[in-house]
């Protein structure tokens, strides 16, 4: 498996990966008629034109198979709701599930951690819903649950849950 960073050209396999990752992670705890209107179209548009844009300030990096291509990614940046209390933001980390308990997951957290904390950050923030079966791998990473918000996706309320890293150096990265 080879970790690297992402490429306009990864940008449909990207998309392909994280529609995918939603409906095998998600079915069942989102709302059927909204994990079907995700669209490979727009989730590649999305990605394309960060990679494509000089002043994108966030970062992607693929998990890639050598039979299978790209099977994961990371991506993350500045904080989305900025609140000087952590320095950047996982914005999301897939994996398909064929791909899952290989390593693979571990091995994009610790890329994304290590680039963070060399570009000068020194935590980092990530939400995921709180009945995400794989809350249990932010924990391992040595992430703490830092927050608790509630959204709608699909017209269902849901609670999403915020995993805080407070030391980079510190971390499982």
């Amino acid at each position: 498996m080879t970790i690297r960073p992402a490429r306009p050209d990864d940008a449909p396999a990207v998309a392909r990966v994280h529609v995918d990752s939603w409906r095998e992670t998600y079915s069942g705890l989102v709302p059927d008629d909204f994990l079907a209107s995700l669209s490979y179209e727009r989730r590649e548009q999305m990605w394309r034109s960060g990679l494509e844009h000089p002043g994108w300030k966030g970062v992607l990096f693929v998990a890639e198979d050598p039979e299978h291509g790209v099977v994961g990614f990371v991506a993350g940046g500045p904080p989305q709701e900025p609140d000087g209390e952590f320095s950047c933001e996982l914005w999301a980390i897939y994996l398909l599930r064929a791909h899952q308990g290989k390593g693979t997951g571990g091995q994009l957290f610790r890329r994304f951690m290590e680039e963070m904390a060399q570009g000068g950050h020194s935590s980092t923030l990530l939400w995921v819903l709180a009945e995400n079966p794989t809350t249990n791998f932010y924990e391992h990473m040595g992430g703490v649950r830092v927050r608790e918000r509630e959204i709608e996706v699909g017209g269902k309320k849901l609670v999403e849950w915020a995993y805080g890293w407070r030391d980079l150096r510190g971390s499982e990265a």
